[in-house]
């Protein structure tokens, strides 16, 4: 039972580091990547990458905007796009009658409750993004903005330790790591929360 690769321990463990890539992306994204021959020079995001948060949540007018940046730094359209946002943004576009209106969007937003693609992003939800207490940061990308690199997958062995009076140990690892390949494909939108 204990090496079921379906028990409860392993998808736990799974979920953990499904988690943690998520981290490591999230900072990868908004913070310094290390850039140059060598990797020795660290490069922020710069701020006409960022949109500000103007005391308003995820609106419209800044979905149009991260559009317009990376369209204006040449991001090729055939290029999937994403963002990723909490369930706050999105409790702010269902209540813009035009991302729920089926005069404006052909996605049935309000009726199944989740908006799935909305100005030629993608939406992934999560509750990890970066939250200041004032904004969250939301991150719109191309998808060859930024990458994760796999130095060794992911491992994981449930045991019983005989010396534990034989309890379960779960052991998960993996070695990873994530950058931004391009600041011009990466936008953060800040959205007050």
């Amino acid at each position: 039972m204990l090496a079921d690769p379906t028990s409860t321990y392993a998808q736990a463990a799974a979920a953990g580091l499904g988690r943690a890539m998520d981290d490591i992306i999230i900072t990868a994204a908004l913070g310094s990547s290390s850039t140059g021959a060598s990797g020795s020079t660290s490069t922020a995001l710069p701020s006409g990458q960022k949109i500000v948060h103007g005391s308003a949540g995820l609106t419209i007018a800044k979905l149009i905007s991260a559009k317009k940046i990376l369209d204006q730094n040449n991001v090729d359209p055939s290029i999937k796009r994403w963002i990723a946002v909490s369930p706050e943004q999105i409790e702010d576009l269902l209540n813009n009658t035009t991302v729920t209106s089926s005069d404006f969007n052909t996605v049935k937003a309000l009726a199944t409750g989740e908006i799935n693609s909305y100005v030629g992003f993608e939406f992934i939800v999560t509750n990890r993004l970066n939250d200041d207490g004032t904004s969250r940061q939301v991150i719109a990308w191309a998808e060859d903005g930024i990458t994760l690199g796999v130095g060794k997958d992911m491992n994981a062995r449930i045991d019983e330790r005989a010396d534990k009076s034989y309890s379960t140990q779960v052991y998960a690892s993996m070695s990873i790591g994530s950058t931004r390949m391009e600041e011009e494909k990466v936008v953060e939108i800040a959205c007050n929360e």
